[in-house]
């Protein structure tokens, strides 16, 4: 494709008034035919010094894996065979359900020298995506025409559960910094029960800690000091019922509890725990058993890649059963759940008590932020007031039903979709501090 630039144009309307002249004075009428024949040439000589897409070499960069939800930065790289700066617009073909901002960049690509462009995508749903062509467009060195060409970069891309959680935890640890992320300290000597080192007695320190025989052969107090645990089992349960498919803002509830599966997956594993993870809607989809290592966080990844919800309701019964069954190990079970009023959560109460006789689990449900806000929303209308209503009886059922659970003594938790990963992190770790698994 071919085009004008303004200044193009200009040069060619230049010789519109000349030739129009003409009608009085013949002589301008050649003068002005002479004009457009010279802008005709320079046009020409423009159109091939910009010469062809051939001589452009692009390169998309991206991660390998691009994640849910979150920003994930695109980079276009250029080269050109050209002896001076070229200006340059560029447009890539992003999978059209990505938010994608900007969708043209533009730029100078130095003489012989490699073009930089960023742009940025917000993947909103998880699962296989395509990139299609490359399309440029530059301007001659004259700058009188545009020329446009299409270079094909067809690729496949996959979008996984929001990797960057767990990347900047592993970035934030290694830097000693898990408190900016939101994390409490959990290595807290003096708590847990396993072994951990000798040192001497403080005024402070419990008399059961005194290690008798360390101190009679050093002939004063000493105390042990013991830590948290490890090698002990995390089973991650996510269901993935029809009410998991409810939005929780612009991404589903479904997709912030596989994220933070992944995290607890990947902060267990790398604090020496087991971690497994367990899928069921209206009967149990996936089970892992519990394994050591980073290994698993990744079969856990890739398990849940594609996970979407079911048009059923869940049925715990089943699926706890299932469990107990599979599992014998007293473990740590996290249950991801949408906990409502009624039947449901009757359903899921007796199951979940029983379970909780042989292991610890945790009811983890996401607090849908929209619902408190019309709570708390002053009416105006007939509607608002409506709405109001409807959203305070489901946030009190909401708490019958955590208090019910509660009441059987099963810890749970409820925070904003946005807050979930790390809530559940910290939960985590207390529950390991306070040697409750």
């Amino acid at each position: 494709m071919i085009q004008l630039t303004r200044r193009g144009g200009l040069w060619l309307l230049v010789a519109a008034p000349v030739i129009a002249a003409g009608t009085w004075l013949p002589a301008l009428e050649w003068v002005g035919l002479a004009y457009v024949g010279l802008a005709v040439a320079l046009l020409v000589l423009d159109l091939r010094l910009a010469g062809g897409v051939e001589r452009f070499d692009v390169k998309r960069e991206h991660e390998a894996r691009l994640s849910l939800g979150t920003e994930n930065p695109i980079r276009l790289i250029v080269w050109a065979r050209n002896a001076k700066p070229m200006r340059l617009w560029i447009r890539d073909e992003a999978p059209e359900a990505f938010g994608i901002d900007p969708r043209i960049l533009s730029g100078v690509v130095p003489a012989r020298q490699p073009w930089r462009g960023v742009y940025r995508v917000w993947p909103p749903r998880r699962g296989d995506y395509a990139f299609g062509a490359i399309n440029l467009r530059w301007s001659g060195p004259l700058g009188l025409v545009l020329r446009q060409g299409r270079i094909a970069s067809d690729a496949s891309v996959r979008v996984y559960p929001n990797l960057l959680e767990a990347r900047r935890y592993g970035l934030m640890m290694r830097r000693s910094r898990l408190q900016e992320l939101g994390l409490k300290p959990s290595r807290v000597m003096g708590q847990g029960t396993e072994f951990e080192s000798l040192r001497e007695y403080l005024p402070d320190d419990d008399f059961r800690r005194i290690n008798w025989k360390a101190t009679a052969r050093r002939h004063r107090p000493i105390t042990s000091q013991y830590q948290v645990e490890r090698s002990q089992n995390v089973i991650a349960v996510l269901d993935v019922g029809r009410m998991m498919q409810a939005p929780a803002g612009e991404i589903a509830k479904l997709d912030y509890a596989v994220d933070a599966v992944l995290l607890l997956a990947y902060v267990a594993s790398g604090r020496g725990d087991r971690v497994g993870l367990m899928t069921f809607a209206d009967e149990v989809s996936l089970y892992l058993s519990p394994r050591h290592g980073r290994g698993q966080f990744y079969r856990m990844l890739e398990a849940l890649y594609a996970v979407q919800a079911e048009p059923f309701e869940p049925d715990y019964r089943t699926a706890l059963n299932y469990l107990a069954l599979r599992q014998r190990k007293r473990s740590l079970i996290v249950l991801f759940t949408d906990v409502g009023g009624g039947l449901s959560t009757d359903a899921l109460v007796r199951p979940i008590s029983v379970l909780a006789r042989k292991n610890l689990p945790l009811v983890v449900a996401i607090s849908d932020t929209e619902i408190h806000l019309a709570a708390r929303q002053r009416p105006r209308d007939s509607f608002s007031t409506y709405q109001r209503a409807a959203a305070e009886q489901l946030l009190d059922e909401r708490q019958l039903a955590l208090d019910k659970i509660r009441k059987r003594g099963i810890p749970t938790l409820d925070v904003p979709a946005t807050h979930l990963s790390i809530a559940v992190i910290n939960r985590y770790l207390e529950l390991k501090a306070r040697a409750l698994l």
